[in-house]
């Protein structure tokens, strides 16, 4: 390589000077990639990376990944060729027209193969020439099955060499349990995978506004204005939810200050006892602003009506028989006894429907504040809370009725909101 004169500088964002001469200098084996749109890793990994280390590695040959063969010839392999042109190469290199010949470095034979996952036989039955597979890319690599995908085709293309490098880059999905985000924060956070695995994070800020141009600048920054939630996803690459967030307008928030002012007080209670706990939980409504506080709870199993009663309005003293508090109207008994004990206490109406509506109320408000100092267990449900998934796993408009006891109980104690006359 030391003979060729490439214009490396023109073609690749400053930041990536560094990452370029670790990868040349085989400084890590494992080279991951999460940037938002824009951020140019693909056309470094692609068009810059991997060229340059087939002249520099004469026995290594390089294998490129999709999920999908037939994504191959507008995606990574577009990116190779654009990368060979732009550094003056293409004289050193054939490039077929199809996708599924490979690119072949002329002085040495080694090969730039590219495979789909959905067409194994391209690899598991591969024969070079010569040599070893020593490159590997995972273009998209959320968009495979798992860890054990990837590390299952590299016990077999990983075979015969003593340097390899492995190269994934992928737009980070918005769900932060996606195997992808989980195994990028691995590699961050582990001391021994940091010794072979560098984590490279960048966005389209890192790239000069001439080389994106003025219209891709201008859209993210209207969705910057409009969505900035969407705006931290898609250019920010941040992995902001579990894409199947049902409470995305749910958030931690300390009331210590706060709760002394609070005037409009709502109680409400989900009735359980023994596999489903019973839970209170106590909050402040701000109508006007659409803006829901909670910060008190309580939670047990297997514990008679009137202990629970001492305990919510003796012990710990959450709630006054003044206050009203509405309960899930399917449990007359345990609404009959708290009346019994001196209770204020009403049962929810429920009715055809109520749940969703209740639900898509919740959603609509601009903010449910919890206090998960205060309230860990209604905390919990709200952020983790997510539709239901087909059996292929794909999110589905309904809502599962499974640790979802303290929204039960907002959804009862709020009901004289959202189920409004005509609503």
């Amino acid at each position: 390589m030391a003979d060729i004169n490439i214009p490396i500088k023109d073609i690749i964002i400053p930041m990536y000077d560094d990452v370029l001469e670790d990868i040349l200098n085989h400084g890590h084996t494992d080279y991951i990639f999460p940037g938002g749109r824009g951020s140019t890793k693909s056309s470094f990994v692609g068009g810059v990376a991997i060229p340059l280390l087939i002249i520099q590695n004469p026995e290594c040959h390089a294998m490129i990944f999709r999920q999908v063969a037939n994504t191959i010839q507008n995606s990574t392999r577009s990116q190779v060729e654009w990368g060979i042109y732009k550094m003056g190469l293409e004289d050193l290199f054939t490039i077929p027209k199809r996708y599924n010949n490979p690119i072949v470095f002329k002085p040495t034979g080694q090969q730039i193969i590219f495979a789909g996952m959905d067409e194994p036989g391209k690899f598991k039955s591969l024969k070079l020439p010569f040599g070893y597979v020593g490159i590997t890319w995972w273009e998209e690599l959320d968009q495979y099955a798992g860890e054990n995908t990837i590390r299952n085709v590299l016990q077999s293309t990983q075979r015969g060499g003593d340097k390899f490098w492995n190269f994934m880059t992928f737009n980070p999905p918005i769900s932060k349990n996606n195997w992808a985000n989980e195994y990028t924060e691995t590699a961050e956070t582990n001391e021994r995978l940091r010794e072979t695995t560098l984590v490279v994070r960048n966005t389209y800020l890192d790239v000069p506004e001439e080389w994106l141009g003025g219209e891709f600048i201008a859209r993210a920054e209207m969705l910057k204005e409009i969505n900035p939630r969407a705006y931290e996803h898609e250019y920010m690459g941040k992995a902001i939810g579990t894409g199947g967030d049902v409470f995305q307008n749910a958030s931690d928030l300390d009331m210590t200050e706060l709760i002394p002012q609070f005037d409009r007080i709502y109680c409400g209670i989900d009735w359980g006892y023994a596999q489903d706990p019973f839970r209170f939980v106590r909050m402040h409504f701000d109508s006007k602003h659409l803006d829901l506080y909670i910060f008190a709870e309580y939670s047990t199993t297997k514990t008679r009506n009137e202990q629970v009663f001492d305990i919510l309005y003796k012990d710990k003293k959450l709630i006054t028989t003044d206050e009203l508090v509405t309960a899930d109207s399917a449990e007359e008994k345990s609404i009959a006894d708290f009346r019994a004990y001196d209770a204020f206490i009403r049962g929810a109406e429920k009715g055809p429907d109520s749940v969703r509506y209740g639900i898509k109320w919740l959603q609509g408000l601009r903010n449910i504040y919890i206090d998960k100092r205060r309230c860990p267990l209604t905390y919990k449900e709200f952020v983790n809370y997510e539709y239901e998934t087909d059996r292929d796993g794909n999110f589905i408009s309904a809502y599962p009725d499974a640790d979802n006891h303290s929204i039960d109980a907002v959804r009862y104690a709020l009901e004289k909101y959202w189920k409004r006359r005509g609503n």
